[in-house]
């Protein structure tokens, strides 16, 4: 299954944003109304200028305690993020994924991001072609 697929089978409500300007706690609050482990961060909506996941928050938490709540996105926010294409595919995402350490991916066409694919979402698709995989066998082994 390729990543065009699995955004299309995603009842979701899309990616939820935030600009880079929003406090960590504007950002914690969709995280946890979402019930979502990652926000992107844009400025204009459709660049990617970052992400800000739950376990960003989390580590500035530990580190400086309570007054990181009030720090603009963009001073937790990853940067430096690897992205995926529609056409890759969901053994692509999981290698990219545990390759980088993380649990999200920003997927772009033509400069535009058009989706996200979490660990998850990759886990799915990939269980899923796996089972049509054996299903297949099955029936060739059974001669059906």
């Amino acid at each position: 299954m390729i990543v065009s697929q699995i955004l299309k089978s995603k009842s979701d409500v899309g990616v939820i944003a935030v600009k880079p300007t929003d406090t960590v706690t504007d950002a914690a609050k969709l995280l946890s109304q979402h019930k979502i482990g990652t926000v992107v961060v844009s400025a204009d909506g459709e660049t990617l200028d970052g992400i800000l996941s739950e376990r960003d928050i989390v580590r500035e938490l530990g580190k400086r305690g309570a007054g990181c709540m009030n720090d603009p996105v963009r001073d937790l926010m990853t940067k430096d993020l690897t992205t995926c294409k529609p056409s890759d595919s969901a053994l692509d995402v999981l290698e990219m994924m545990t390759k980088g350490r993380f649990r999200h991916l920003p997927v772009m066409d033509d400069g535009k991001m058009v989706g996200l694919i979490s660990i998850g979402d990759a886990v799915k698709a990939r269980l899923q072609q796996l089972s049509m995989e054996k299903e297949s066998l099955e029936g060739m082994i059974m001669g059906h």
